[in-house]
């Protein structure tokens, strides 16, 4: 099945799940109505407003109420999450932004150097600003964006750094950090940067009530923007697959396989108490962990072996088949009945695509010039 085809279907399927909910649009409840009332309201007050996107999904996860809100001069993309993504596709989204006349900035929230080097771009930016209006108020950034992107991890690291750059005392604010969509509810102002005063405004994910292509659908589950629930974890997993299967980020773990076969040549000169110590060793480390390294390691593997083996087109859906077969063991789940089993060798497959932990992807195409 093409991943196309099987992207649609899901889409699909997302769509009429959210209109079979109560309300007829299952992820755009009342609350996140009224945070895009309020957002809407402060988008013309503020100084910068810094759109965070998701780096695999650049368009995907574009901010649906900024297309007619504001200039481009006053509109920074943040493509959070770029430790996920492909490094060279990330770079030509880049230029393609350039060519667009945005201004576009790629960041990884949770690593130091990366938001040191994002706030001494803001504060280069706000200086940028004072020359023009000659102001000295105290410079506000809106950031806002769709759910799950990293908003409130983002806030939180640039209050955190700006505070030790700036060598200012007191307790640290925070905003909500959740893995789950949706969980900032309100708008929350933290300090980033001293003299002159700048401050980000945090505001809620939130998605439009109705998303029209099936595929950007697909993509928001895929990443965890949309619940699991309204797709389905082995849909999903299986998307996920044929995306691999199609890519050459399996290939980069050949290595894994030849480094396997000398091991167990040269193990067979291994006194048997030395193999047992490491048995011992590898019982210690939680089987049932499927994050832990050598699980990983299994899991790469197997799934470089069964996509290199395979005699058809990776496109065929029994490759899929199979790859699901050949994650029972790798992942080490106990036999279960088959939906069981199933679902959570889906769930520990999303899991790691979502930490970068089988390979950095950017999801979207750039579109073509017409």
């Amino acid at each position: 099945m093409a991943t196309a085809t099987l992207a649609r279907q899901i889409g699909r399927a997302i769509t009429k799940a959210t209109n079979s909910t109560s309300s007829g649009n299952g992820w755009y409840s009342p609350h996140m109505a009224a945070a895009s009332r309020a957002i809407a309201e402060r988008i013309p007050l503020v100084d910068l407003v810094l759109e965070v996107r998701d780096a695999r999904i650049p368009l995907s996860s574009a901010y649906d109420q900024l297309r007619n809100c504001t200039s481009s001069s006053k509109r920074i993309i943040v493509m959070n999450k770029m430790d996920l993504a492909n490094n060279s596709q990330l770079k030509d989204w880049m230029k393609y932004f350039e060519q667009k006349n945005y201004i576009s900035y790629g960041v990884n929230a949770h690593n130091k150097e990366s938001i040191q080097q994002l706030l001494n771009f803001l504060q280069a930016r706000v200086r940028e600003l004072k020359k023009v209006d000659h102001s000295s108020h105290t410079t506000t950034i809106l950031l806002v964006g769709i759910p799950n992107v990293g908003k409130s991890a983002l806030a939180n690291s640039l209050h955190r750094i700006g505070r030790i750059s700036a060598a200012e005392k007191g307790k640290l604010k925070h905003a909500i950090v959740s893995p789950q969509p949706g969980e900032t509810k309100n708008i929350t102002g933290l300090k980033i940067a001293s003299h002159p005063n700048i401050y980000v405004l945090d505001t809620p994910g939130v998605l439009p009530p109705h998303i029209l292509d099936d595929e950007v659908c697909t993509k928001l589950a895929l990443t965890g923007t949309i619940q699991d629930c309204f797709a389905g974890e082995n849909e999903l997993a299986q998307c996920f697959l044929s995306i691999l299967n199609r890519s050459d980020e399996y290939k980069k773990w050949a290595q894994l396989s030849n480094s396997e076969n000398e091991r167990s040549f040269a193990d067979r000169n291994i006194k048997c108490s030395t193999s047992s110590e490491m048995g011992m060793k590898r019982k210690r480390q939680y089987p049932t962990d499927h994050t832990q390294d050598f699980i990983v390691h299994d899991v790469r593997q197997t799934l470089f072996e069964v996509i290199s083996s395979f005699d058809g087109n990776v496109e065929d859906e029994r490759l899929i088949e199979e790859e699901f077969k050949a994650m029972h063991a790798a992942f080490q789940v106990p036999l279960e009945s088959e939906h069981n089993t199933q679902n959570k060798i889906a769930a520990k497959l999303l899991n790691l695509f979502r930490t970068g932990r089988l390979g950095h992807y950017i999801l979207d195409s750039i579109p073509r010039k017409l």
